[in-house]
């Protein structure tokens, strides 16, 4: 059995003829966003497919096998939903809602695609977008952190809001620093307070903490 362990990049240009005669892999989303699988080519030949973690495969993704050969993904129809609105704020507003949800949805010109799910179907219906389900291929969108398929029940999730984290922690860690300077004031406090802390900069507190910690502000008196 051959194995499959690379894809081109797409911006790898290959002679036409040559992805033409390179046999098809059909799959459906689902699929095509796992990195080991068993599969069948559409000429009946059993493959491995073995591929970087995280990668998701699109509609005419060229793949090379061990023994140099090509084979060609062509996307599967599925079931899906194809939504429309009549003008483009609504449709913005069920893009933001099926966000909200983790939702893989394809993105077009004037139209959202996601699997079929009777759930959502129900809620899209209710935000005013039109609703038709049909069956077509499916390429959502990919993560914006990372090259793979990202939502909430999938394992690669954790890589990408991990990352996210990082990024905000990172931001969060600058802002913080700066803004601890404007504080620094000549007097020094003792977080050892009963109040409570909202903010995470660590001085979003509530200014009702006991004065008895014995700390001074260089005017010559201490509080207790």
């Amino acid at each position: 059995m051959r194995t499959i362990d690379k894809r081109i990049a797409p911006h790898v240009k290959l002679a036409a003829s040559l992805v033409s005669r390179a046999p098809t892999l059909t799959l459906a989303y689902e699929a095509r966003c796992k990195s080991r699988l068993s599969a069948t080519l559409d000429n009946g030949e059993t493959v491995a497919l073995v591929l970087p973690r995280g990668t998701v495969l699109a509609d005419g993704d060229v793949l090379v096998a061990d023994d140099g050969g090509l084979v060609r993904v062509v996307a599967a129809n599925e079931a899906v939903l194809v939504v429309r609105a009549n003008d483009a704020l609504t449709l913005t507003r069920a893009a933001y809602h099926l966000g909200n949800r983790h939702t893989p949805v394809e993105v077009g010109a004037d139209y959202l695609k996601l699997e079929a799910d009777t759930v959502l179907e129900s809620m899209l219906t209710r935000l005013g977008v039109r609703v038709e389900a049909a069956s077509l291929p499916f390429q959502p969108e990919t993560g914006a952190y990372g090259g793979g398929h990202r939502h909430g029940h999938d394992a690669t999730f954790d890589e990408d809001y991990a990352l996210a984290q990082r990024v905000f922690d990172e931001h969060h860690g600058e802002h913080a620093h700066a803004h601890s300077h404007g504080h620094d004031d000549g007097h020094k406090h003792a977080h050892g307070h009963g109040g409570q802390c909202d903010g995470e900069h660590g001085h979003d507190c509530e200014h009702g903490h006991d004065h008895g910690h014995g700390h001074s502000h260089g005017k010559g008196h201490a509080h207790r």
